[in-house]
């Protein structure tokens, strides 16, 4: 944390004052708020979020300027995209997805900087979770929070709280920053709070970026007149030498993972991890969890080991990739035999994953080349790894004869189990059929949803069963880009998050996969101004009228059923039609199988929504059918 003191030359009434730095130089708030967003996009910001208000009027004045057109724009304004949502939680997660998506719009991988701006008190409270989940995926966002004066604080003025510190540990720079009064040095003193933001949201000292904190105290008068805009400076502006990129990238340009320097393991701590030898035949499989970037495909492919990738890993694909993974770890001849798992990314959507990494004969090299922390839930990791070694990138680390073979026959056998089971199992499973067509369930959505989505698409998917749908069922050779917020896994702010994925990403089709809570929970994300830029999107969402995914763990079992309904399946009825129109959102239903493939080929411009009925009576029936009809395809091909 850091904090900055500056000197107020009080008035003969007590207030205090701005020392004028010359003549018309105007209010010390307006000024320094142009010197910080000088400074921000000379630092490489270049989208900012606001959501509107009073106290932070500065920003909001400068930022209007430097979102004009070369032929509008003041002198010495910069040129930056603004992005105005009256809401502050849907803004943080605009944010978040515009940085997100940054990633993928250059040739170094890494995410650029956003900024989001709000007034004072709950406002600045309602960004909370896109901070959280920016702090656990390793997102550089700049949250910029306007406050009253110190003088203000602790004395019930309107809309006064105690922001500083308001995110606690989830940001990697928290300063307060005074309220300016005029002063010569004041702005040196704010390029260099700038510079300082974005070296730590960028993590470029630390390799560990994610959200900082910058509070800013702002005293009247907090519009301007026709003062022209400083000049721009470079007292302050320090340049902040980045840290050499791992060898391992990541897919998003921050994942949480780790500083470790243990290159070895005790090899007489656990011998029964090494058979049958450390030179080589070891049952090795890659496990590829959000993030881990396109070195966990190259990792597998180069040492011919099975890939067992998450949707959003950036590795999902290829020769290597084993689509039923989850399904297949419980056979005795594949997950029973493994020895070596190296972890890349963050895993969090499979529990037979959990349990694979927690056993005591499994030997977990985790491969975590940013920040202070690691992947390691079942806390069992034997190796955490800045890099691969020399051997695993040269493919010097093969399994025993017919590894990845037997893994790939079971998942081609148990990808036709799961296509039965979907089109052709019991109707309980299946979902009733209707006088014209078949009922759709979630997993038979989000695999339609994965064949539609080209290499050159981008699908964001929404936590709980969309996400974990498209995890059994995506089978890609070259897949798109799939972002998630893995980083808290909430529902919360999935559709603002696809919004800023897609305003990022304009020349690619960008589509969101979610259930309905998700939807509704975000609903707001669908609200633009008719002065905001228009965004091409298709959210596509699973409406099964409640939270299916508990039907498939604990709280779903039969003796369970008087409470389940109510307080884990929430029904709510909701007429999502209704909705959109109230947005002005173009809206679509399909309720039959036959009607997903014209609903998803063609979306159009702007943004619509395409309302899936998805039938959640038979979703623990349907879970426990595909865990059986898998293993017995897979036991009849690995024991032929």
């Amino acid at each position: 944390m850091m904090s900055g003191v500056t000197t107020a030359v009080p008035d003969p009434a007590g207030h205090a004052t701005g020392a004028a730095t010359g003549p018309g130089a105007g209010a010390p708030a307006v000024v320094s708020a142009r010197v910080l967003v000088q400074a921000l996009a000379r630092l490489g910001v270049e989208d900012v979020v606001l959501a509107p208000g009073s106290r932070s009027a500065p920003l909001a004045y400068a930022l209007a300027d430097a979102a004009l057109g070369d032929d509008e724009r003041p002198e010495h304004a910069p040129a930056l995209r603004l992005h105005v949502r009256i809401d502050e939680r849907d803004a943080g997660f605009l944010a978040l997805g515009l940085a997100k998506a940054s990633a993928h719009t250059g040739g170094s991988g890494a995410a650029r900087p956003v900024a989001v701006v709000t007034t004072s008190g709950t406002a600045v409270a309602n960004l909370h979770p896109a901070v959280l989940e920016a702090h656990h995926s390793g997102i550089p966002l700049v949250v910029l929070t306007a406050d009253r004066p110190h003088e203000l604080r602790g004395t019930g003025a309107n809309q006064t709280t105690d922001q500083p510190g308001i995110f606690g540990s989830a940001v990697r720079l928290l300063v307060d920053v005074p309220a300016p009064v005029g002063l010569p040095h004041e702005a040196r003193d704010v390029r260099h709070t700038a510079a300082r933001a974005v070296a730590a949201a960028t993590g470029a000292r630390t390799a560990d970026p994610g959200p900082v904190h910058l509070n800013l105290a702002f005293r009247e008068p907090l519009v301007p007149g026709d003062e022209p805009w400083p000049a721009p400076g470079t007292a302050g502006l320090t340049h902040v030498q980045s840290r050499p990129g791992p060898s391992v990238p990541t897919a998003t340009g921050a994942v949480p993972a780790v500083v470790a320097a243990a290159q070895r393991v005790a090899d007489d701590d656990r011998p029964a991890r090494r058979a049958p030898g450390r030179l080589g035949g070891v049952p090795t499989v890659v496990v590829a969890g959000d993030g881990a970037g396109p070195a966990a495909r190259r990792i597998a492919e180069a040492n011919a080991w099975p890939l067992l990738a998450e949707p959003s890993s950036g590795a999902r694909g290829g020769p290597c990739a084993v689509s039923a993974y989850r399904l297949l770890l419980a056979q005795p001849e594949l997950g029973g035999r493994v020895r070596r798992v190296v972890v890349l990314g963050r895993p969090t959507l499979s529990r037979p994953v959990l349990r694979l990494l927690a056993r005591d004969d499994v030997e977990v090299v985790v491969l975590a080349p940013r920040g202070a922390d690691w992947y390691d839930a079942p806390r069992a990791a034997d190796q955490v790894l800045l890099e691969t070694s020399a051997r695993m990138r040269q493919g010097r680390m093969p399994g025993p004869a017919g590894w990845l073979e037997a893994w790939l026959v079971a998942d081609t056998a148990a990808r036709a189990a799961v296509d039965a089971v979907l089109d052709d199992g019991p109707e309980a499973v299946r979902g009733r059929r209707s006088r014209t067509g078949a009922r759709i369930t979630g997993p038979v959505l989000a695999r339609a949803v994965a064949a539609a989505s080209t290499p050159q698409d981008v699908l964001v998917a929404g936590s709980s069963n969309p996400v974990r749908d498209l995890d059994l069922v995506a089978r890609w050779d070259d897949p798109p880009l799939v972002l998630a917020n893995r980083g808290l896994a909430g529902i919360d702010g999935t559709v603002a998050t696809a919004t800023g994925v897609a305003l990022a990403l304009p020349r690619r089709r960008v589509r969101a996969l979610v259930g309905d809570l998700t939807f509704l929970h975000d609903v707001g994300g669908l609200l633009r101004g008719p002065a905001e830029p228009a965004v091409d999107l298709q959210v596509v969402v699973a409406n099964d009228d409640g939270g299916s995914i508990f039907a498939t763990l604990e709280h779903g079992e039969p003796h369970r059923a008087a409470v389940f309904e109510r307080v884990f399946g929430t029904p709510h009825g909701a007429d999502l039609a209704a909705l959109c129109a109230g947005y002005g959102v173009r809206h679509s239903r399909v309720v039959e199988v036959d009607g997903l493939l014209p609903a998803l080929a063609a979306p159009g411009r702007g943004v619509s929504v395409v309302e899936v009925r998805v039938d959640r009576a038979g979703r623990r029936a349907q879970s426990a059918l595909l865990a059986q009809e898998v293993a017995a395809a897979a036991a009849r091909v690995l024991r032929a």
